[in-house]
């Protein structure tokens, strides 16, 4: 039987992430200037051993060209992270096991609110008892040419809570991460901010918050954060919502959607809840945890290449975040999903809701705006294994992704060792499917 070389790299892949190495590696690096394309001088670099809970192992500073040079016996062994800090801010690029090249880029930063644009905004409602916990994402988009990070140490992501809120937790993820917990700065009048170098590419902001739900209602006013066009809000069906101009949106992933296009001008609108509902059940891989990677400094996506390292749909496993365990199928099931896509609202007032499922897949605008008549395309966004499994199968690169992936869930948390083994096993029988085709 011959094997490609890719082949016997993603053996060997698997071979030095379930054995380990002892024996020293070496790895060569290069920060570059992704705003003038030229070599970063003197950065500080530092690499990072995943297990542990995020722990630095070395330090350098790169070269007159951007090199740097790190030996590690982990290296090549198990998943790391580098981090390049650039004038203050963290700058992060994940380092696969069997890889021992990297190349990190940083950005100069710009602290023009118009840097970023926020295309969707999903809220998500779930009654608890006489409480009412909320959790928000909003797309964060950075399309800057040349490339720059948004970024200000004042706080340059502001958002507005409803009256009465208690902020439980605020997070972001950057292009090619896990969530980082953020602290909040106040402003007053209910609103925050944080600081949080946006890369260019698509980041998310997640909040979390509860309100109170004395007899099982709840008038609540809501507020755009950037001036977002729409607002996606989700309830399970036993609970009813009402609110200025909010359209019905259907169903996904088992709850009713429900969208508000926001008017040019408007500050705010109000909603009204009413009735109870079941917690929502645990996901098979349990709540997670939200790491925190110095978010003082901007702390960059703390995971690198945890979700999704191929493409943007494979983002959705770092969602499973801790915010009291009651929105973990929701919001890490389908509310990246949702937050993604546009729901198009036709004249009668009813809405056609992409769906990721083959025999419900519809079409939405391509640039996440409503109503935007653009071409339109589909969006699928796998929620399990199964389907990255499926991914991974069209090449071994998709394999190597997926196990790089994998390695990252258990080292953050996000998945038992049981559930960590069975899913290894079956990006195991992946490999040896793709070996012996």
């Amino acid at each position: 039987m011959k094997f490609s070389v890719r082949q016997l790299w993603v053996i060997g892949v698997l071979c030095a992430s379930a054995c380990g190495s002892t024996q020293a590696a070496t790895l060569q690096g290069k920060v570059t200037n992704a705003t003038t394309g030229k070599p970063a001088a003197s950065v500080e670099v530092i690499l990072i051993e995943l297990q542990g809970g995020m722990q630095p192992v070395a330090n350098t500073k790169s070269d007159s060209q951007g090199q740097f040079t790190f030996d590690n016996p982990a290296i090549g062994a198990q998943p790391m992270l580098v981090r390049a800090v650039y004038k203050g801010v963290n700058f992060h690029q994940p380092l696969p096991p069997g890889k021992n090249s990297v190349e990190v880029n940083v950005y100069d930063l710009s602290g023009d609110a118009k840097t970023v644009t926020v295309p969707s905004h999903l809220i998500i409602f779930q009654p608890n008892g006489a409480s009412l916990t909320v959790a928000e994402q909003l797309l964060v988009r950075n399309e800057t040419k040349p490339p720059v990070a948004f970024f200000r140490a004042d706080g340059n992501f502001q958002f507005s809570l409803p009256e009465k809120a208690e902020l439980k937790q605020v997070a972001a993820a950057g292009p090619a991460g896990m969530p980082v917990t953020q602290s909040p700065i106040e402003k007053g009048g209910n609103k925050y901010a944080f600081a949080y170098a946006f890369r260019p590419g698509d980041s998310e902001v997640r909040l979390a918050y509860e309100l109170p739900y004395a007899g099982d209602t709840a008038t609540i006013k809501l507020a755009p954060s950037q001036g977002e066009p729409r607002m996606i809000l989700v309830v399970q069906p036993s609970v009813t919502l009402s609110g200025d101009q909010l359209n019905s949106a259907g169903q996904e992933q088992g709850m009713n959607l429900f969208e508000h296009t926001i008017a040019a001008g408007a500050t705010s609108f109000t909603v009204k809840l009413s009735g109870t509902a079941p917690p929502l059940q645990d996901a098979s891989n349990g709540g997670g945890n939200t790491q925190s990677v110095n978010s003082r400094q901007g702390g960059e996506d703390n995971s690198g290449g945890g979700v999704p390292i191929q493409v943007v749909p494979g983002r959705l496993d770092s969602m499973k975040w801790w915010v009291l365990g009651i929105l973990v199928v929701a919001f890490a099931g389908g509310g990246y999903l949702l937050s993604r896509k546009t729901v198009v609202v036709p004249a009668g007032g009813a809405a056609a809701v992409a769906n990721s499922a083959p025999s419900e897949k519809k079409k939405i605008p391509a640039d996440g705006h409503a109503g935007t008549p653009k071409a339109e395309t589909a969006v699928e966004q796998p929620t399990s294994m199964a389907a990255l499994d499926q991914q991974a199968a069209l090449s071994l690169d998709g394999l190597k992704d997926l196990l790089f992936k994998l390695e990252l869930r258990r080292q953050a948390g996000t998945i038992s060792e049981a559930e960590y083994a069975a899913e290894r096993a079956r990006a195991e029988q992946i490999l040896r499917d793709l070996v012996r085709g």
